[in-house]
């Protein structure tokens, strides 16, 4: 049953991680009358319907029962102050890790999004040797080498591509890949962190899961005030929200349920490679579909 959930999960993610990348790019770059969305308020929406998610399979787990809820909540939220706190940390980092997606798929395409961003799985792989001393073998480390090497091809500069910035991306590609950078980080060390509190309690994940939204919130409602308060104040929270938007808002709230499932089921590692397979589908769909990718050599 354990390995049937951990190769479920694996499998919901790249569809999750694939699906959300495109639409997330062809989002913020759709030329639309009136303002765009933002994306700050996006993820708060997405930590909120995350909350509500996790608190309808908690009540599901609890034999459909309200009473059973209630009691659930407070035990193991309410009455362990301490235990929900540990979640402030990985929350906060996650809340910046996505606003800064969304800055980075506003200023580079699909395809090299995907691929610099898998250098969170060396950014996983040291922090999970130095905080729960995990072994690599030979070949996870040659595989890692390998990787770094793909992203430093991805990011060599060529004319056609110097050309195709120009007229394809509104913004600075190097805007975009300091925001994929520092993404990388903060998802490694967030992963890890949070793995280390999930496998050494007995905290169910979702509930797990209501803490890091709980905090996520109000973090992601801290950024919306400082950044993007004006705009708020004057065309509302929801400015330029459509279909497209709340699909987005939708596939990252599933990220948080199906990530925190593969963590649980299997590690930040294996998640990182199942991650990684998204990246030929949205290379393809990049191409084919967006058609804001040429690939090189």
């Amino acid at each position: 049953m354990s390995a049937n959930l951990k190769y479920l999960s694996l499998g919901i993610l790249v569809f999750q991680t694939t699906s959300l990348v495109l639409t997330m790019r062809y989002s913020r770059t759709l030329k639309e009358e009136g303002p765009r969305y933002l994306s700050s308020t996006a993820v708060v929406v997405a930590e909120i319907l995350k909350i509500m998610a996790c608190i309808l399979l908690v009540y599901k787990e609890s034999q459909c029962s309200l009473r059973a809820l209630n009691r659930i909540l407070n035990d193991e939220i309410l009455n362990k102050p301490m235990e929900t706190i540990k979640l402030a940390i990985p929350s906060g980092i996650y809340t910046l890790q996505n606003n800064l997606l969304y800055v980075a798929l506003s200023n580079l395409d699909a395809a090299t999004y995907q691929v610099t961003y898998q250098l969170k799985i060396l950014t996983t792989a040291l922090f999970s040797v130095s905080m729960l001393s995990k072994k690599l073998g030979v070949y996870q480390w040659l595989s890692l080498v390998i990787l770094m090497t793909g992203v430093a091809f991805v990011q060599w500069p060529s004319d056609s591509q110097e050309l195709d910035s120009k007229e394809l991306s509104a913004g600075s590609q190097f805007v975009g890949l300091m925001a994929v950078l520092t993404a990388c980080f903060s998802s490694g060390f967030a992963g890890v962190y949070f793995e280390k509190i999930l496998k050494e309690t007995k905290q169910s994940v979702w509930i797990r899961n209501i803490q890091l939204g709980f905090f996520g919130s109000i973090f992601g409602l801290m950024g919306v005030y400082i950044y993007d308060g004006e705009l708020v104040s004057k065309n509302g929270f929801f400015q330029g929200y459509n279909r497209l938007t709340w699909i987005v808002v939708a596939l990252q709230a599933l990220g948080g349920l199906v990530i925190a499932a593969v963590i649980k089921y299997a590690d930040n590692i294996l998640k990182g490679f199942a991650t990684s397979l998204s990246i030929i589908l949205s290379t393809l769909i990049s191409y084919f579909w967006l058609q804001d990718f040429v690939p090189t050599r």
